[in-house]
């Protein structure tokens, strides 16, 4: 499970990397346009976009239950009440993240049919379908922070994972949990000190995967041998 967690972990990181690169460099989105040409926008790129969510959110979140099965399953005897706290609000991002994903794709779906009646409206119902996707899984990370700051304190009584990667968790789970206040620096924050926790723990969970691979090989020859 450590192996499958630690590259579920990494993977997550990536995928905010591509994100980030994604919408910081490639997506032109016409801001200061009409809503014709907004919507005309969203049309011409809407497999694109469609695409990017199902990475972001739906592919995220399959990766997101790996390693919150892992984490619980490998800190739920070492303080078990906080542990399954934090293994909720891990459920319960993963649920949010793929109701966001599925709420972004067949939303835009609907507001580009309605666009070919009524291009205003058509805007107007895409407005509220962001919103929504925004509030449940993109703008609003106090669910993720929760996640990360119990299962982060749990690790750091127990001493599991490094003391560094635990700090570390413990600044993001705060930062997750500033992003209440509505301000896009803190969003950020989280999502760039998130990377550097979720590449970290999967380096350590295949760490100790190989340790424990290689403890299992060494008991087995010893075994054969007597």
């Amino acid at each position: 499970m450590d192996r499958v967690a630690g590259v579920s972990s990494i993977c997550m990181g990536l995928i905010y990397i591509a994100a980030f690169l994604f919408f910081g460099f490639f997506w032109a989105f016409p801001s200061g346009g009409s809503p014709t040409e907004k919507m005309a926008f969203l049309a011409e790129n809407q497999l694109l976009f469609s695409s990017v969510y199902i990475l972001m959110y739906l592919v995220f979140a399959v990766f997101l239950g790996c390693l919150v099965v892992c984490l619980y399953e490998k800190l739920r005897n070492r303080g078990r009440r906080i542990t399954a706290l934090a293994s909720l609000f891990g459920t319960i991002w993963v649920g949010l993240l793929i109701a966001s994903g599925m709420i972004a794709n067949i939303g835009l779906a609907y507001a580009l049919g309605l666009s070919e009646v009524n291009v205003e409206k058509a805007f107007e119902a895409w407005g509220v379908i962001y919103l929504l996707v925004e509030s449940l899984g993109g703008g609003n990370e106090l669910v993720g922070g929760l996640w990360v700051l119990l299962i982060s304190v749990v690790a750091l009584q127990a001493r599991v994972f490094s003391r560094p990667l635990n700090y570390l968790g413990v600044i993001v789970g705060a930062a997750g949990i500033a992003t209440v206040y509505p301000a896009d620096i803190l969003t950020e924050i989280f999502g760039v000190t998130q990377i550097g926790w979720f590449i970290w723990m999967g380096i350590s969970l295949l760490g100790k995967s190989s340790n424990r691979q290689t403890w299992e090989a060494a008991n087995a020859v010893n075994g054969a041998t007597e």
